[in-house]
C-alpha cells in the first residue's frame, strides 16, 4: 500500500524523510495561511513565529508537493519523523491531489495532509488572522532552533515560485517583510531575495 504525504509548508523544500517520487500539484477548498504560532521551530514560547497552515475556503486552491511513499520501512520512518515535526500540528486529514485545474478526478487521493486547526483547546499555539503589517513584523522578530521565521517566509515564497505557483498570501507577506526590513518600498525580485 502506497502511502502519499502533501506538504504545503517548509516540506516543499526540507522534507527530512526518504521519498520515491514527489508529484507538484494542488488541493481544493483550502487557503495555505501564516496563522499557526510556532514555539519550536521559528520562535520560542516567549515570542512565537508564523508557519502555515491550512483554511478552509470554498473556491480556494492550494499548491504544494506530494510524496510518494512505497516501502514499509520508509513509511514507518516517515510517520515517525513527522510525528516530531508537526506535533503542534493537531488534525490530519486525507485529501486528494490534483495536477490539472480542468480535471474532474484526482492525480492522488486520500494523501495525508497535517494541518493546525483553528481550535485553542487542542491547538494552544494557534495565533489566528492578524493585519499584514502586524504578521509580518512578528514574523522578522522571530527566531527558533530552526532559524530566524524570515528564512521560512522566503523560502516558502521561492519554492513555490520555482514550481511555478503564486501564492497571493506568501507573496504579500513576504512583500511586506521586505519592505519593513528595508525600508523601502524597492527589493530585489524574491528568486533573487533568499
Amino acid at each position: 500500500m502506497v502511502m502519499w504525504v502533501f506538504g504545503y509548508g517548509s516540506l516543499i523544500w526540507k522534507q527530512g524523510f526518504p521519498f520515491d517520487e514527489c508529484l507538484p500539484g494542488f488541493i481544493t477548498g483550502y487557503r495555505r495561511v501564516f496563522y499557526q504560532g510556532s514555539t519550536d521551530h521559528r520562535g520560542t514560547p516567549e515570542f512565537p513565529g508564523r508557519t502555515v497552515t491550512l483554511e478552509p475556503a470554498d473556491g480556494e486552491v492550494c499548491w504544494g508537493v506530494a510524496y510518494k511513499i512505497t516501502k514499509e520501512k520508509d513509511k514507518k520512518d516517515a510517520l515517525d519523523y513527522l510525528e516530531v515535526r508537526e506535533k503542534q500540528y493537531d488534525k490530519k486529514v486525507y485529501l486528494d491531489l490534483f495536477t490539472d485545474p480542468n480535471a474532474s478526478e484526482p492525480a492522488v487521493s486520500g494523501m495525508l495532509v497535517y494541518i493546525a486547526s483553528s481550535d485553542k483547546k487542542s491547538n494552544k499555539n494557534y495565533l489566528g488572522p492578524a493585519p499584514l503589517e502586524d504578521i509580518a513584523k512578528q514574523i522578522i522578530k522571530s527566531e527558533g532552533p530552526s532559524g530566524p521565521n524570515r528564512d521560512y517566509l522566503f523560502h516558502l515564497e521561492k519554492a513555490l515560485l520555482q514550481l511555478g505557483f503564486e501564492d497571493k498570501h506568501v507573496m504579500d507577506l513576504a512583500n511586506e517583510v521586505r519592505r519593513i526590513l528595508s525600508g523601502s518600498t524597492e527589493w530585489p525580485a524574491a528568486a533573487d531575495a533568499s
